[in-house]
């Protein structure tokens, strides 16, 4: 059908341009968040385009149905502003014939939605937590970068030169801060050290060589220092960053159905096999709240129906969190979906709703 493939060929666009926004916006953040943490020497900064890669599929999950939701808004309220809306009626073809003309592109977002929350978010999520606990075992001279001061945890390291294996560094400065209590902050200062390849070791082992070490009391101010040769520096590797199994958010969907006794998986459970209905219910709301008059503009009404659906999303995070606390059953998400769907499709059905129980507050208030 002609108005079909050309009201599929608006709402596609346009929310795949919405989606493209939100994408931006939110990586971006997330960006500068990992470039922080890179320029502190927690992180390899070569790995940043795999950590955005691997975080994509997870915010995907809630810019999908929100953009799709907006490209809904702005279609149909172009439609009225530029009087295309009124030619269709005048045609014969209602604004709900229009939304029902929309189902099948609407489950085919809802596919990819489904898609989304139950493989790929969850395997991006396993595969961000193993790429983080990787960098976050490495330690010490794994991060060494020439004349540049890297901290990770208690130490800071300082090397004036780098060979390329980065197995050879020269003008070592080398800064522990004591973890426990009571214990001198070390502090390690070398002209040249070379690192050893220990077998069957994670820990990062250097020799050092023509250097000086001093044991600062950081109480007293008191110090002790000693002169040296050769020194051999071990250190150790952190051994509690370690990837947390028990994440149920990058649990496989066939681990969830196996446990889903346990609250906290059932909330999980749930949450990724009804939110993709909330695509059908941003149609069915996008159809009801979309109209207005020309002179009003296809914005008058995009921010109160935003807000709208934005509670949709809050209230199904909310029964998320109070299913995990075993206060309330699963039942409550699709509860909620259809309390929203049916709310939706009284307005869209009845479009003078409004106005009737206004009259009717007024006639009760006198």
């Amino acid at each position: 059908m002609i108005i079909r493939r050309y009201l599929v060929r608006q709402v596609v666009s346009t929310s795949l341009v919405v989606i493209g926004l939100l994408i931006l916006i939110m990586m971006g953040g997330q960006l500068i968040k990992q470039f922080g943490r890179a320029a502190m020497g927690r992180i390899d900064p070569g790995i940043l385009l795999d950590i955005i890669g691997y975080r994509l599929p997870e915010f995907l999950t809630l810019i999908l149905p929100l953009g799709f939701f907006i490209g809904l808004m702005l279609v149909f309220g172009r439609l009225y502003v530029d009087h295309e809306m009124a030619v269709l009626n005048s045609s014969g073809i209602s604004r709900n014939r229009l939304g029902r003309l929309l189902v099948p592109m609407t489950v085919i977002f809802m596919a990819v939605q489904t898609c989304l929350m139950v493989w790929i978010s969850p395997w991006g999520l396993r595969q961000y937590e193993k790429l983080i606990t990787d960098q976050a075992v490495r330690t010490g001279f794994d991060l060494v970068r020439p004349k540049e001061f890297i901290s990770s945890g208690p130490l800071t390291i300082y090397a004036g030169s780098l060979s390329e294996d980065q197995k050879n560094l020269k003008d070592i400065f080398f800064y522990r801060r004591a973890v426990d209590e009571g214990k001198p902050d070390e502090l390690i200062l070398a002209r040249e050290a070379t690192r050893i390849e220990m077998t069957g070791d994670t820990a990062s082992v250097v020799d050092l060589r023509e250097g000086r070490r001093y044991e600062i009391d950081p109480d007293t101010l008191k110090y002790t220092q000693m002169e040296f040769q050769t020194w051999r520096l071990r250190l150790e590797n952190d051994e509690k960053a370690k990837f947390e199994s028990g994440e149920v958010e990058a649990l496989p969907i066939s681990t969830l159905f196996k446990t889903s006794d346990d609250p906290v998986v059932a909330a999980e459970l749930g949450w990724r096999i009804f939110v993709p209905f909330s695509m059908l219910v941003a149609l069915l709301l996008a159809v009801a709240l979309s109209e207005v008059s020309p002179r009003q503009g296809r914005y008058l009404k995009l921010i109160p129906a935003l807000l709208i659906f934005a509670s949709l999303i809050v209230a199904l995070m909310a029964i998320k969190i109070r299913i995990s606390k075993d206060e309330i059953g699963i039942w409550a998400y699709p509860a909620v979906l259809l309390f929203y769907g049916i709310v939706a499709a009284l307005f869209s059905r009845k479009q003078k709703l409004a106005p009737k129980i206004k009259k009717t507050l007024k006639r009760v208030g006198s």
